[in-house]
């Protein structure tokens, strides 16, 4: 069996993907029990009446975690689907949010990050989303950096699963038409830092471009060479870390 396109099956299972987190619960007396239903929209009407329903935060970080939370679940639970495949979830700080591995996908590991931006209008994010941190992992590639699973040249594939809302104040949710978008990393990516205090890669905020894959480098290796001689600064805790991991003896394959 030929090996699937690991970015056809990250955009197959992004499609399916209907959104869960909905609000947060909270105990209340507000009804009898037991309580019963026959169905997910009768379950829920009756917990809002109930006054089981807080809103979720509006702060876009805040939102941002608990959908992603919600969308890593979601490709994890699909992958284990799918036979010779294995995924392992990584770090809150780390990178990536997802390793995916196994023959299916022509072996090797694959790096799967996600992103959540909202949506400034109909054209543009509200912010840029960040797609590496230049000042460690990227800039150094053939380090294995706390917080990775492995040096980030290793990887086949640098995949970005970015999801773009609408925000909604007037529902528990607070998002509204949900968009799931899979290109790789270097395909949307800017001449631009998403910050302008932390050492962060940028991502264009135009959204036809993100859906397009249409960014601001025409290959991976002029978005590599372009942000790998970017004079980011490094600072005491990243220059000791460096420092650590250069005075290592190089590993044996």
């Amino acid at each position: 069996m030929a090996p699937q396109s690991l970015i056809t099956w990250l955009r197959e299972v992004c499609g399916r993907y209907a959104l869960e987190p909905l609000a947060v619960f909270r105990r209340s007396r507000g009804h009898s029990w037991p309580l019963t239903a026959s169905n997910e929209e009768e379950l829920e009407e009756k917990l809002r009446s109930g006054g089981h329903f807080l809103p979720l935060p509006k702060e876009p970080a805040a939102l941002a975690n608990v959908l992603e939370v919600s969308l890593v679940n979601f490709i994890l639970e699909e992958l284990r689907r799918v036979p010779d495949a294995a995924g392992v979830r990584g770090g809150e700080r780390g990178y990536p949010d997802i390793e995916i591995s196994g023959p299916t996908f022509g072996g090797g590991h694959h790096a799967v990050d996600v992103k959540v931006a909202r949506r400034r209008n109909k054209r543009m994010t509200q912010s840029r989303i960040t797609l590496f941190t230049g000042n460690s992992y990227f800039k150094y590639p053939e380090l294995k950096w706390p917080g990775t699973f492995r040096p980030f040249k290793e990887y086949q594939s640098h995949l970005d699963a970015v999801a773009l809302y609408t925000l909604d104040t007037e529902t528990d949710a607070r998002i509204r038409d949900l968009e799931l978008i899979v290109q790789e990393s270097w395909r949307i990516g800017s001449r631009q830092r998403s910050s302008t205090t932390r050492e962060y890669i940028g991502a264009v905020m135009q959204i036809d471009q993100l859906r397009g894959g249409t960014g601001e480098f025409g290959s991976q290796a002029e978005f590599h060479e372009y942000w790998r001689k970017f004079p980011f600064k490094i600072g005491r805790a990243v220059d000791q870390q460096l420092k650590k991991l250069l005075s290592k003896p190089a590993s044996k394959g």
